[in-house]
């Protein structure tokens, strides 16, 4: 009774295998689209900051992440001291995290401020 319904049964599910594939193909293609346009960039830019940070230097024009603007005049492994008086007598000095800094400045920015 059962022998005769099982070729059957074995035949139809044969041709739902490859639908099985091909339902999954818009996730993988959305997987892909995601990976190029949202983190291999954000990897990029992660990999240009760590390049910044890295070659912080004394004497470099930068700004932080809080929007401060200065002059860096002392560099120690995970802080840097950014001088932030650009034209008053008594130097402000501020230490701020290496990883903070935006931006650095060419130099001479702060003085045509």
């Amino acid at each position: 009774m059962f022998t005769d319904t099982l070729p059957l049964v074995i035949a139809q599910a044969a041709p739902g295998e490859g639908n099985a594939l091909m339902g999954m193909l818009p996730i993988i293609l959305m997987f892909v689209i995601l990976y190029f346009l949202m983190i291999r960039p954000q990897m990029k830019r992660q990999k240009e900051h760590r390049k910044l940070v890295e070659g912080l230097a004394k004497g470099d024009e930068v700004i932080t992440q809080g929007g401060l603007l200065g002059r860096i005049t002392k560099v120690s492994d995970n802080y840097v001291t950014v001088d932030l008086s650009a034209v008053a007598d008594k130097p402000v000095e501020t230490i701020v995290q290496r990883n903070a800094v935006t931006t650095v400045l060419p130099k001479g920015t702060m003085k045509t401020l």
